[in-house]
């Protein structure tokens, strides 16, 4: 780390108080559960429905994808419709998930770089 980046580590720590490093523990807890980023990131490509995701998202056990689907759709990441005449589900990307990939897009940058 250099002297300008540590100094600006510095700032920002003393900057946050008990309620930001709360949301930012938070965040960080659901974006970091396995296989959270790679569903995001499938939604944010078109995948709807729960047989899309599961082959989207290799390895995934079908509990794990449902549990996921679940959780994003009760934080607002994702929406879920049901088509009652077909009784198809569909999981769409809300205000929030669409944010949540473009603040979400230098980091996978980096992955893609670095790993």
């Amino acid at each position: 780390m250099t002297a300008n980046s540590a100094a600006t580590a510095d700032s920002v720590a003393t900057h946050l108080d008990r309620d930001e490093c709360a949301r930012f523990q938070e965040l960080f807890e659901i974006v970091g559960r396995r296989w959270t980023v790679a569903i995001v990131i499938a939604a944010a490509h078109g995948t709807e429905r729960f047989g899309e995701f599961r082959d989207a998202v290799p390895g995934i056990s079908e509990r794990l994808l449902a549990e996921r689907l679940r959780e994003l759709t009760a934080r607002a990441i994702l929406s879920r419709t049901v088509e009652h005449d077909t009784a198809v589900i569909r999981y769409r990307l809300t205000e929030c998930g669409t944010d949540l990939v473009e603040q979400l897009s230098p980091v996978i940058a980096w992955a893609e770089r670095w790993h």
